[in-house]
Protein backbone atom coordinates (compact mmCIF):
# COMPACT_ATOMS: atom_id res chain seq x y z
CA UNK A 1 0.00 0.00 0.00
CA UNK A 2 1.42 3.28 -0.87
CA UNK A 3 1.20 6.45 1.09
CA UNK A 4 -0.54 8.60 -0.92
CA UNK A 5 -0.09 11.91 1.28
CA UNK A 6 -2.45 14.57 1.84
CA UNK A 7 -4.19 14.78 -1.58
CA UNK A 8 -7.75 13.21 -2.06
CA UNK A 9 -9.29 9.57 -0.94
CA UNK A 10 -11.54 8.73 -3.60
CA UNK A 11 -10.42 8.89 -7.30
CA UNK A 12 -12.15 11.35 -9.73
CA UNK A 13 -15.10 9.26 -11.95
CA UNK A 14 -15.08 11.92 -14.19
CA UNK A 15 -11.90 11.37 -15.59
CA UNK A 16 -10.87 8.33 -18.21
CA UNK A 17 -8.64 6.49 -15.58
CA UNK A 18 -11.37 7.00 -12.56
CA UNK A 19 -14.44 6.46 -15.13
CA UNK A 20 -13.27 3.55 -16.39
CA UNK A 21 -12.23 1.60 -13.19
CA UNK A 22 -15.44 1.70 -11.89
CA UNK A 23 -17.64 0.93 -14.73
CA UNK A 24 -15.54 -1.10 -17.35
CA UNK A 25 -13.99 -3.54 -16.16
CA UNK A 26 -15.32 -6.90 -15.22
CA UNK A 27 -14.66 -6.96 -11.67
CA UNK A 28 -16.84 -3.90 -11.08
CA UNK A 29 -19.75 -4.69 -13.31
CA UNK A 30 -21.75 -4.38 -10.78
CA UNK A 31 -21.32 -1.07 -10.36
CA UNK A 32 -22.28 -0.74 -14.03
CA UNK A 33 -25.39 -2.52 -13.74
CA UNK A 34 -26.44 -0.60 -10.63
CA UNK A 35 -26.08 2.81 -12.35
CA UNK A 36 -27.78 1.66 -15.58
CA UNK A 37 -31.01 0.22 -13.31
CA UNK A 38 -31.26 3.44 -11.86
CA UNK A 39 -31.39 5.64 -14.94
CA UNK A 40 -33.50 3.15 -16.63
CA UNK A 41 -35.75 2.85 -14.36
CA UNK A 42 -39.44 1.72 -15.87
CA UNK A 43 -37.60 -0.09 -18.37
CA UNK A 44 -36.83 -4.21 -17.90
CA UNK A 45 -34.02 -4.45 -15.17
CA UNK A 46 -30.65 -5.24 -16.32
CA UNK A 47 -29.42 -8.66 -14.54
CA UNK A 48 -26.16 -8.85 -16.29
CA UNK A 49 -23.78 -7.29 -18.92
CA UNK A 50 -21.57 -8.71 -21.25
CA UNK A 51 -18.77 -5.78 -22.27
CA UNK A 52 -17.86 -5.95 -25.79
CA UNK A 53 -15.14 -4.36 -28.43
CA UNK A 54 -15.02 -0.44 -27.86
CA UNK A 55 -12.95 0.71 -30.97
CA UNK A 56 -15.54 0.67 -33.73
CA UNK A 57 -13.35 1.05 -37.45
CA UNK A 58 -15.10 3.35 -40.33
CA UNK A 59 -16.76 1.48 -43.13
CA UNK A 60 -14.41 1.84 -45.49
CA UNK A 61 -10.24 2.60 -45.60
CA UNK A 62 -9.13 5.81 -43.86
CA UNK A 63 -12.47 7.03 -42.44
CA UNK A 64 -12.82 8.27 -38.76
CA UNK A 65 -13.05 5.89 -35.56
CA UNK A 66 -14.70 6.14 -32.86
CA UNK A 67 -13.55 4.94 -29.31
CA UNK A 68 -16.32 4.74 -26.62
CA UNK A 69 -15.73 4.66 -23.09
CA UNK A 70 -18.12 1.86 -22.48
CA UNK A 71 -19.98 -1.04 -24.60
CA UNK A 72 -21.97 -3.91 -23.23
CA UNK A 73 -24.74 -5.86 -24.20
CA UNK A 74 -27.10 -6.95 -21.87
CA UNK A 75 -28.94 -10.57 -21.18
CA UNK A 76 -31.68 -9.69 -23.90
CA UNK A 77 -28.70 -8.97 -26.65
CA UNK A 78 -29.55 -5.07 -26.43
CA UNK A 79 -26.53 -2.69 -26.64
CA UNK A 80 -25.73 -0.21 -24.95
CA UNK A 81 -23.22 2.22 -25.05
CA UNK A 82 -21.85 4.71 -22.15
CA UNK A 83 -19.75 7.57 -22.78
CA UNK A 84 -18.39 10.15 -20.06
CA UNK A 85 -17.20 13.85 -21.85
CA UNK A 86 -16.01 16.56 -20.24
CA UNK A 87 -15.10 18.76 -23.02
CA UNK A 88 -17.42 20.72 -24.60
CA UNK A 89 -17.92 19.81 -28.78
CA UNK A 90 -19.50 22.25 -31.74
CA UNK A 91 -21.35 18.60 -32.81
CA UNK A 92 -21.60 16.99 -29.56
CA UNK A 93 -25.70 15.46 -30.51
CA UNK A 94 -23.56 14.66 -34.04
CA UNK A 95 -21.12 12.64 -32.12
CA UNK A 96 -23.48 10.74 -30.20
CA UNK A 97 -25.72 9.98 -33.10
CA UNK A 98 -22.72 9.44 -35.46
CA UNK A 99 -21.14 6.35 -32.42
CA UNK A 100 -24.71 4.73 -32.10
CA UNK A 101 -24.64 3.87 -35.70
CA UNK A 102 -21.92 1.52 -35.11
CA UNK A 103 -23.51 -0.84 -32.80
CA UNK A 104 -26.65 -1.14 -35.25
CA UNK A 105 -24.74 -1.72 -38.62
CA UNK A 106 -23.09 -5.02 -36.40
CA UNK A 107 -26.59 -6.67 -36.36
CA UNK A 108 -26.88 -7.04 -40.16
CA UNK A 109 -26.71 -10.71 -40.92
CA UNK A 110 -25.14 -12.21 -44.11
CA UNK A 111 -27.76 -14.04 -46.32
CA UNK A 112 -31.41 -13.85 -45.82
CA UNK A 113 -32.09 -11.09 -42.87
CA UNK A 114 -35.13 -9.38 -42.06
CA UNK A 115 -33.82 -6.66 -40.72
CA UNK A 116 -34.81 -6.82 -37.20
CA UNK A 117 -32.83 -4.67 -34.80
CA UNK A 118 -31.73 -5.39 -30.66
CA UNK A 119 -32.34 -2.54 -29.04
CA UNK A 120 -30.01 0.28 -28.52
CA UNK A 121 -29.49 2.80 -25.51
CA UNK A 122 -27.09 5.64 -25.28
CA UNK A 123 -25.51 7.02 -22.45
CA UNK A 124 -24.06 10.11 -22.25
CA UNK A 125 -23.00 11.78 -19.14
CA UNK A 126 -21.78 15.14 -19.50
CA UNK A 127 -19.58 17.45 -17.63
CA UNK A 128 -21.47 20.56 -19.21
CA UNK A 129 -24.79 22.01 -19.75
CA UNK A 130 -26.00 21.99 -23.55
CA UNK A 131 -29.70 22.65 -23.08
CA UNK A 132 -31.09 25.99 -22.09
CA UNK A 133 -34.25 24.54 -20.00
CA UNK A 134 -35.57 26.66 -17.52
CA UNK A 135 -36.19 24.69 -14.76
CA UNK A 136 -32.57 23.59 -15.32
CA UNK A 137 -32.10 23.32 -11.32
CA UNK A 138 -33.74 20.06 -11.36
CA UNK A 139 -33.99 18.76 -15.01
CA UNK A 140 -30.48 17.49 -15.19
CA UNK A 141 -31.36 14.06 -16.43
CA UNK A 142 -32.95 13.23 -20.77
CA UNK A 143 -34.88 10.94 -22.29
CA UNK A 144 -35.17 10.99 -26.12
CA UNK A 145 -36.63 9.04 -28.33
CA UNK A 146 -37.60 9.55 -32.41
CA UNK A 147 -40.84 11.39 -31.79
CA UNK A 148 -44.07 11.45 -34.07
CA UNK A 149 -44.34 15.58 -34.32
CA UNK A 150 -48.11 15.36 -35.42
CA UNK A 151 -49.29 13.16 -32.58
CA UNK A 152 -46.26 13.04 -30.27
CA UNK A 153 -46.18 9.75 -29.62
CA UNK A 154 -42.99 7.69 -29.71
CA UNK A 155 -41.75 6.38 -33.04
CA UNK A 156 -39.64 3.77 -32.51
CA UNK A 157 -38.75 1.99 -29.44
CA UNK A 158 -35.89 0.57 -29.75
CA UNK A 159 -33.51 3.28 -29.72
CA UNK A 160 -33.40 5.56 -26.75
CA UNK A 161 -30.65 8.19 -26.10
CA UNK A 162 -30.43 9.29 -21.79
CA UNK A 163 -28.37 12.26 -21.18
CA UNK A 164 -27.10 13.30 -17.79
CA UNK A 165 -25.54 17.22 -17.47
CA UNK A 166 -23.58 16.69 -14.31
CA UNK A 167 -23.38 20.83 -13.71
CA UNK A 168 -27.02 21.17 -13.61
CA UNK A 169 -27.07 18.78 -10.34
CA UNK A 170 -27.32 21.07 -7.22
CA UNK A 171 -29.00 18.83 -4.81
CA UNK A 172 -27.18 18.43 -1.52
CA UNK A 173 -26.30 14.88 -0.31
CA UNK A 174 -29.39 15.22 2.19
CA UNK A 175 -31.54 15.97 -0.80
CA UNK A 176 -31.22 12.83 -2.41
CA UNK A 177 -34.28 10.65 -3.24
CA UNK A 178 -33.99 8.17 -6.25
CA UNK A 179 -30.93 5.87 -7.08
CA UNK A 180 -30.35 7.75 -9.98
CA UNK A 181 -29.79 11.05 -7.81
CA UNK A 182 -27.59 9.06 -5.66
CA UNK A 183 -25.03 7.80 -8.68
CA UNK A 184 -25.15 11.35 -9.70
CA UNK A 185 -24.20 12.80 -6.67
CA UNK A 186 -21.32 10.42 -6.76
CA UNK A 187 -20.65 11.56 -10.17
CA UNK A 188 -20.10 14.99 -8.73
CA UNK A 189 -18.36 15.09 -6.03
CA UNK A 190 -16.97 11.38 -5.17
CA UNK A 191 -12.73 13.31 -5.01
CA UNK A 192 -13.85 15.88 -2.55
CA UNK A 193 -15.22 13.27 -0.48
CA UNK A 194 -13.35 12.45 3.09
CA UNK A 195 -15.87 9.68 4.49
CA UNK A 196 -18.41 7.77 2.59
CA UNK A 197 -21.83 10.00 3.35
CA UNK A 198 -24.17 7.82 5.35
CA UNK A 199 -26.86 8.29 2.37
CA UNK A 200 -25.18 6.09 0.44
CA UNK A 201 -25.40 2.79 2.20
CA UNK A 202 -27.02 0.34 -0.36
CA UNK A 203 -24.33 -2.14 -0.72
CA UNK A 204 -23.45 -1.69 -4.18
CA UNK A 205 -21.47 1.67 -2.73
CA UNK A 206 -19.48 -0.66 -0.44
CA UNK A 207 -17.84 -1.88 -3.60
CA UNK A 208 -17.80 1.76 -4.96
CA UNK A 209 -15.96 3.59 -1.93
CA UNK A 210 -13.13 0.49 -1.78
CA UNK A 211 -12.69 0.85 -5.84
CA UNK A 212 -12.50 4.40 -5.90
CA UNK A 213 -10.12 4.52 -2.63
CA UNK A 214 -6.53 5.75 -4.12
CA UNK A 215 -4.94 3.84 -0.96
CA UNK A 216 -5.63 0.66 -2.70
CA UNK A 217 -4.51 0.73 -6.28
CA UNK A 218 -1.33 -0.64 -7.06
CA UNK A 219 1.92 1.42 -7.86
CA UNK A 220 1.38 0.93 -11.76
CA UNK A 221 -2.14 2.34 -11.38
CA UNK A 222 -1.42 5.11 -9.09
CA UNK A 223 1.05 6.66 -11.76
CA UNK A 224 -0.95 6.01 -14.31
CA UNK A 225 -3.84 7.85 -12.45
CA UNK A 226 -1.47 11.13 -11.60
CA UNK A 227 -0.57 10.53 -15.72
CA UNK A 228 -4.32 10.88 -16.30
CA UNK A 229 -5.23 13.98 -13.92
CA UNK A 230 -2.12 15.86 -15.29
CA UNK A 231 -3.59 15.50 -18.88
CA UNK A 232 -7.24 16.73 -17.30
CA UNK A 233 -5.66 19.56 -15.66
CA UNK A 234 -3.03 21.06 -18.43
CA UNK A 235 -5.67 20.58 -21.12
CA UNK A 236 -7.92 22.98 -18.67
CA UNK A 237 -4.46 25.56 -17.98
CA UNK A 238 -4.49 25.80 -21.47
CA UNK A 239 -8.42 26.44 -22.33
CA UNK A 240 -8.00 29.34 -19.24
CA UNK A 241 -4.87 30.77 -20.89
CA UNK A 242 -6.29 30.75 -24.60
CA UNK A 243 -8.96 32.92 -23.07
CA UNK A 244 -7.02 35.04 -21.05
CA UNK A 245 -4.93 35.91 -23.84
CA UNK A 246 -7.34 36.50 -25.94
CA UNK A 247 -8.59 39.37 -23.77
CA UNK A 248 -5.99 40.63 -23.47
CA UNK A 249 -5.12 40.80 -26.90
CA UNK A 250 -8.01 42.74 -27.47
CA UNK A 251 -7.64 45.09 -24.95
CA UNK A 252 -4.01 45.93 -26.05
CA UNK A 253 -4.66 46.43 -29.48
CA UNK A 254 -7.40 48.54 -28.84
CA UNK A 255 -4.89 50.83 -26.58
CA UNK A 256 -2.20 51.26 -29.11
CA UNK A 257 -5.14 51.57 -32.26
CA UNK A 258 -6.42 55.13 -30.51
CA UNK A 259 -2.98 56.08 -29.13
CA UNK A 260 -1.69 55.40 -33.08
CA UNK A 261 -4.85 57.92 -33.69
CA UNK A 262 -3.66 60.46 -31.08
CA UNK A 263 -6.86 61.88 -30.52
CA UNK A 264 -9.81 61.21 -27.69
CA UNK A 265 -12.29 60.48 -29.91
CA UNK A 266 -9.75 58.36 -31.28
CA UNK A 267 -8.28 56.58 -28.68
CA UNK A 268 -12.43 55.92 -27.81
CA UNK A 269 -13.06 54.40 -31.25
CA UNK A 270 -9.29 52.57 -30.86
CA UNK A 271 -10.32 50.69 -27.58
CA UNK A 272 -13.90 50.12 -29.09
CA UNK A 273 -12.46 48.24 -32.07
CA UNK A 274 -9.86 46.23 -29.95
CA UNK A 275 -12.37 45.39 -27.66
CA UNK A 276 -14.44 43.76 -30.64
CA UNK A 277 -11.24 42.40 -32.00
CA UNK A 278 -10.51 40.64 -28.61
CA UNK A 279 -14.29 39.32 -28.33
CA UNK A 280 -13.70 37.42 -32.18
CA UNK A 281 -9.88 35.91 -30.93
CA UNK A 282 -11.96 34.89 -27.99
CA UNK A 283 -14.99 33.58 -29.72
CA UNK A 284 -12.61 31.81 -32.13
CA UNK A 285 -10.50 30.23 -29.27
CA UNK A 286 -13.48 29.07 -27.64
CA UNK A 287 -15.07 27.47 -30.91
CA UNK A 288 -11.98 25.39 -31.26
CA UNK A 289 -11.88 24.31 -27.66
CA UNK A 290 -15.83 22.71 -28.72
CA UNK A 291 -18.30 25.55 -27.41
CA UNK A 292 -21.07 25.81 -29.26
CA UNK A 293 -22.48 29.58 -30.60
CA UNK A 294 -25.60 29.02 -27.97
CA UNK A 295 -22.76 28.11 -25.15
CA UNK A 296 -20.32 31.24 -26.45
CA UNK A 297 -24.11 33.47 -25.78
CA UNK A 298 -24.33 32.28 -22.73
CA UNK A 299 -20.28 32.48 -21.82
CA UNK A 300 -20.02 36.13 -23.22
CA UNK A 301 -23.75 37.46 -22.99
CA UNK A 302 -23.93 38.25 -26.65
CA UNK A 303 -26.96 37.20 -28.86
CA UNK A 304 -26.33 34.45 -31.33
CA UNK A 305 -26.16 37.33 -34.49
CA UNK A 306 -23.94 39.15 -32.45
CA UNK A 307 -21.27 36.56 -32.28
CA UNK A 308 -22.13 35.58 -35.95
CA UNK A 309 -21.47 39.58 -36.97
CA UNK A 310 -18.14 39.66 -34.80
CA UNK A 311 -16.66 36.66 -36.50
CA UNK A 312 -17.40 37.89 -40.30
CA UNK A 313 -16.54 41.52 -39.26
CA UNK A 314 -13.39 42.14 -41.77
CA UNK A 315 -12.13 45.01 -39.42
CA UNK A 316 -11.68 42.54 -36.09
CA UNK A 317 -8.87 40.27 -38.02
Amino acid sequence: MINRGYGARYVCPRFDFGFKRLFATEANKALLISFLNALLEGYEVIRDVTYTRNEHLGMVRDSRYGVLDVQCDNERGEKLIVEMQNSMQPFFKDRSIYYTTFPIQEQAVKGKWNFELKGIYTVGIVNFEFTDDKDSDTYYSHEVKLLDTHNHSVFYEKLTFFYIELPKFRKSVGELETMLDKWTYVMCNLEQLEERPAELCEPVFDQLFEQAEIANLSRQEYLNYEDNLKHERDSQNIFDFSVKKAMEKGLNQGLAQGLEQGLKQGLQQGMEQGVLTGKRELIIRLMTHGMSLEQIAVYLDLEIPQIQQIIQNPKCK
